[in-house]
């Protein structure tokens, strides 16, 4: 077996890279940050003084939870996930050998999200930002978690209700 060089794995990422990482390019379209200040109120974290571990990165734990949708797992595989792939771990900002959250962590976060009806807004925001950069989100009709830029329409208002009139037309003659 070979022995890992010192630059092996920023050379590893960067083939990912190369070949088109789904998680760069989601990480390039969605402005995450923009869901910082409705994570910051909906969550309420404390001024730390009693101490205790401090929390994760809300911006990161809301991308944990956005992978859990569109790869439509559970926490506890969401937990192996983000410890497993390279890709995620650069997506989500964490370390190799770091702490990273584990499945509680990650369904308490959900909760208390859902507990003060933030989660499905967060969700409409990503969804919002993903249709005005022309991306479809194609939850439950995909195998695998790949963003397919949306169809662009380019008939008229008037070339539409031509074509409606059309399929009317047809319906009408196969009955």
């Amino acid at each position: 077996m070979r022995e890992a060089g010192l630059f092996g794995l920023s050379e590893h990422l960067k083939r990912l890279s190369a070949h088109g990482d789904p998680l760069e390019e989601l990480n390039r379209i969605i402005d995450f940050e923009a869901f910082r200040p409705t994570l910051g109120a909906a969550l309420a974290y404390g001024d730390r003084a009693k101490g205790g571990r401090p929390p994760y990165d809300p911006v990161a734990m809301l991308k944990v939870l956005i992978l859990a949708a569109q790869n439509n797992v559970s926490d506890a595989r969401m937990e192996y996930l983000i410890r497993d792939r390279l890709s995620g771990l650069r997506f989500l900002g964490f370390d190799l050998g770091a702490a990273t959250p584990d499945a509680n962590t990650i369904r308490l976060f959900r909760e208390k999200l859902t507990e003060v009806g933030a989660l499905d807004a967060l969700f409409a925001d990503f969804d919002r930002q993903l249709k005005e950069r022309g991306y479809l989100a194609m939850g439950g009709q995909i195998v695998d978690a790949t963003l397919v830029a949306a169809p662009k329409q380019r008939n008229t208002a008037p070339e539409k209700d031509a074509i409606k009139g059309r399929q009317d037309g047809r319906r009408d003659m196969a009955r």
